[in-house]
C-alpha cells in the first residue's frame, strides 16, 4: 500500500503542478486586461472573497434549501439523518433507530446522492454512499441541500443530489476564547455530550469540537405476531472530533487545515423475521483536509480512509473493510460586474481499496479540468450561467456541460430553469465485490432538467415565500443490485424521474409574539421506462423505496428567547419490490421542538427539548425495521466563555 499510495501521490503531484502551470500561462497572457476591468472586485475585504470562493453562485438555477441557525441549534444533539427526515423534503431511508440511513433525492438511489464537507466528498469510496446517521449536526456551521444533478461543478456521480457541510470562514485579526459545553439525555438511556473551543489571536486561529455518545435503544415495538416487544441488541457508541487550524501569512494568503476523526460502534438489531441477532458494526473514519486561499486562487487536498467491520456470531461472518480516497482541486475564481464571474478549476481523486477475501488491490481515478461562467443580464434582472466538466475516469472520457438561467420578473417573483448531463461510474464494490460484483456494468448516464418559480413578499410584519419546482430526469443503464442468496448489480435499462415540489413559509408578528407556519410537499413518479432483463414485472412501475407523496408541516411561534416548534411529516407508500406487489403502509409523525435561552452569572445557556412521534406510530421506513414509538431527548447548552 506504501508504495501504491507514493505511486499515486507522485502522479498527483505532478498533475497538479502541470494544471497550474497551464492556468498561469492561460491568465497571465491576458492578466492586464482583466485586472483593469475588476476594479470591483479589489475593494472587497478578503473575508468576503473567502465566502464568495466557492460554488454556491452557480447553483443559482437549481432548488437550494438553507439549514436556518434556529434548527442548527435546535438538532445540535442529533444526527444528520434525524433532522433531514423531519425538517427537508427529501427521502431518509432509515433502517432504524440509529442504524444506517441514506438519502433519497427526487427517486435516486443512495449511490447517485453526494455529502461533501467542506467541498471535499466523503461518502465512502467503495460504497458510494453516505451514512447520514453518523454524521452529527454539532459539526456544522452551515448546512445546504441542493436538487438535481450538478455533474459538472461537483463530479460525476452527482445525479440526484448533494448534501453540503461547511464550517464557517476563519476570523483574524482579533482576540477571543470561547468554550462552550453540551449536554443531552433522552428515551432508550441516550447519553450525549459536546465540547466547542475557538481561539483566535492575531494571525491564528484555533477550533476544537467533541462529540460523544451512547444508548441501550431498547425500545418497544409491535411484532409480527401483533404483539408488543423489547428490541434487543441495539446499543449505540461513538465518539468524533473535529479540529481546525487556520493562520494568515498575508492579508491575501491563509492556510488552513482541518482533521475529522470518528468512531461509531453499533449493534444491529434482529428484523422482524429474525428471532435473535448478535450482529455488530463498527464505523472508523479519518478525513483530513489542507486548503490554500489566495487573492485570486485556491487549492485543496485530502485523505479520506474509512474501515467498516461487521461480525455475526452467528453464521461466522467477520468482515473488516478499509477503503481510501485521496482528493484535492487546484482553483481560480474572479468576479467583475461587466465580465460576470468565472471559476476554472481541476479537481483529481483516486479511490482504492483491498478485496477482503484475496487482498487484491482494486482503485479507481477521476480527473478533470472544469469552468463555470456566471452574468447577470438583462438590466441585472437576469442570471445565466454555463458550466462544463471534461473529465477522464481511468480510462473512460466523459464531457459533461450544463446551463442555468434566473429571471426577475419582478422584485417578488423570480423564474428559473436548469439543464445538466449526468454521468455515474459503478462503484468499486458494484465493480469487484466479492461475491457479486459484476465487471461488465455500464456507467449510468442521463439528462436532469428543473424548471420553477419562486415568490418572496416582506411587507410589514408578514413574509411569504413560496417556491415551486418542476423536475424530469432519465437516467439510461440504472443499476440495481437483484439476487437471492447471492446480490449482483445490473443495469436495467432505462428509468426516469418526474414530479413536484412545494417549499411554502409564512412568518407574521403580532405584538411580541411571532408566527411561522411552513408546509413543504413532493411528489414524485420515479418508474422503469425501459429494461435489458426478460418479462421484467418493473415496466411503468415505481422505483422500490421512493415514497410517491411526501409532506412536511411546521407550526410555531417565538415569544422574545421562547421557541416552540410542532412539526408533522407524511411519508407515502413505498414499494418493496420491483414489481409493486410489496409495498409498506404510509406513516405519519408529529415532533415538538421547543427552545428557551437565558442568562446566568454572564453566561448564555441554551435550553432544547424534543419529543418525537408524538402520536406513537408504529411503523416501518425500510422492511422488517421498526422504528421506536413516542420518544424525547432533552439538551443544555452553556457557553463558558
Amino acid at each position: 500500500m506504501t508504495i501504491f499510495y507514493k505511486k499515486y501521490s507522485t502522479i498527483s503531484i505532478n498533475l497538479l503542478l502541470f494544471v497550474a502551470v497551464s492556468f498561469f500561462c492561460v491568465l497571465t497572457t491576458n492578466a492586464q486586461i482583466i485586472t483593469d476591468t475588476l476594479p470591483e472586485f479589489n475593494k472587497i475585504g478578503f473575508q468576503e472573497k473567502l465566502k464568495l470562493k466557492n460554488k454556491n453562485v452557480f447553483f443559482a438555477g437549481q432548488k437550494i434549501i438553507n439549514i436556518d441557525s434556529t434548527l442548527l441549534q435546535q438538532y445540535q444533539l442529533q444526527s444528520m439523518s434525524n433532522m433531514l427526515s423531519q425538517q427537508v423534503p427529501v427521502f431518509v431511508k432509515s433502517y432504524g433507530f440509529n442504524s444506517l440511513a441514506t438519502i433519497n433525492f427526487r427517486g435516486s438511489s443512495a449511490a447517485q446522492s453526494q455529502v461533501l464537507w467542506n467541498g471535499v466528498p466523503i461518502q465512502n469510496a467503495a460504497l458510494g454512499i453516505a451514512d447520514v446517521s453518523t454524521l452529527p449536526v454539532f459539526f456544522a456551521d452551515n448546512i445546504s441541500i441542493i436538487y438535481g444533478g450538478a455533474g459538472a461543478l461537483l463530479g460525476s456521480g452527482n445525479v440526484g443530489g448533494a448534501l453540503i457541510i461547511e464550517n464557517t470562514v476563519p476570523i483574524f485579526d482579533t482576540l477571543l476564547k470561547s468554550v462552550s459545553v453540551n449536554f443531552g439525555f433522552g428515551s432508550f438511556q441516550q447519553y450525549i455530550g459536546g465540547i466547542k473551543t475557538n481561539i483566535i489571536h492575531k494571525n491564528w486561529n484555533f477550533s476544537t469540537n467533541f462529540f460523544t455518545q451512547s444508548g441501550i435503544n431498547n425500545f418497544q415495538f409491535i411484532n409480527n405476531q401483533n404483539q408488543k416487544q423489547i428490541i434487543n441488541n441495539n446499543k449505540l457508541q461513538s465518539i468524533a472530533l473535529t479540529a481546525n487550524m487556520s493562520y494568515k501569512f498575508t492579508e491575501n494568503n491563509i492556510f488552513s487545515f482541518s482533521a475529522w476523526v470518528q468512531q461509531y460502534n453499533r449493534q444491529i438489531p434482529p428484523a422482524l423475521s429474525e428471532n435473535f441477532s448478535d450482529k455488530n458494526q463498527k464505523d472508523a473514519s479519518i478525513k483530513l483536509v489542507a486548503k490554500w486561499d489566495s487573492k485570486y486562487w485556491y487549492a485543496k487536498t485530502s485523505f479520506i480512509k474509512d474501515e467498516i467491520k461487521y461480525d455475526d456470531d452467528t453464521i461466522l461472518l467477520h468482515t473488516n473493510n478499509f477503503v481510501y480516497q485521496y482528493f484535492q482541486e487546484i482553483g481560480w475564481q474572479r468576479r467583475s460586474e461587466k465580465l460576470g464571474t468565472l471559476l476554472i478549476f481541476s479537481p483529481f481523486q483516486v479511490s482504492y481499496m483491498y478485496l477482503p477475501n484475496t487482498n487484491e488491490l482494486k482503485q479507481q481515478s477521476k480527473i478533470a479540468v472544469c469552468a463555470a461562467w456566471e452574468k447577470k443580464i438583462l438590466n441585472d434582472n437576469a442570471d445565466f450561467i454555463l458550466n462544463t466538466r471534461a473529465e477522464q475516469i481511468n480510462n473512460q472520457n466523459i464531457f459533461l456541460p450544463g446551463a442555468s438561467i434566473t429571471y426577475k420578473i419582478h422584485k417578488w417573483l423570480l423564474l428559473k430553469a436548469n439543464t445538466q448531463y449526468t454521468y455515474r461510474v459503478p462503484t468499486l464494490n458494484e465493480l469487484y465485490y466479492f461475491p457479486g460484483g459484476n465487471i461488465a456494468l455500464k456507467p449510468e448516464k442521463g439528462l436532469c432538467e428543473d424548471l420553477g418559480y419562486n415568490v418572496k413578499l416582506d411587507k410589514h410584519k408578514i413574509k411569504l415565500f413560496h417556491d415551486v419546482s418542476l423536475f424530469n430526469r432519465n437516467i439510461n443503464d440504472w443499476i440495481v443490485w437483484l439476487g437471492g442468496v447471492i446480490w449482483t448489480p445490473h443495469n436495467i435499462a432505462e428509468v426516469q424521474s418526474k414530479g413536484i415540489e412545494t417549499e411554502n413559509k409564512i412568518e407574521f408578528e403580532l405584538g411580541i409574539c411571532k408566527f411561522h407556519l411552513g408546509l413543504n410537499t413532493s411528489y414524485i413518479l420515479a418508474t422503469t421506462v425501459k429494461s435489458n432483463l426478460p418479462n421484467d414485472g418493473s415496466i411503468d412501475k415505481q422505483i422500490p423505496y421512493t415514497p410517491r407523496y411526501a409532506w412536511h408541516l411546521n407550526a410555531g411561534l417565538t415569544i422574545k428567547k421562547f421557541y416552540f416548534n410542532y412539526n408533522h411529516t407524511y411519508t407515502g407508500y413505498r414499494f418493496i419490490t420491483a414489481d409493486d406487489s410489496y409495498y409498506l403502509l404510509p406513516y405519519q409523525t408529529g415532533n415538538i421542538q421547543i427552545m428557551y435561552s437565558t442568562y446566568f452569572i454572564h453566561h448564555t445557556i441554551l435550553f432544547t427539548s424534543q419529543c418525537n412521534n408524538i402520536w406513537n406510530e408504529h411503523y416501518e421506513v425500510v422492511a422488517q425495521r421498526p422504528m421506536p414509538g413516542v420518544n424525547f431527548l432533552l439538551g443544555i447548552k452553556c457557553n463558558i466563555l
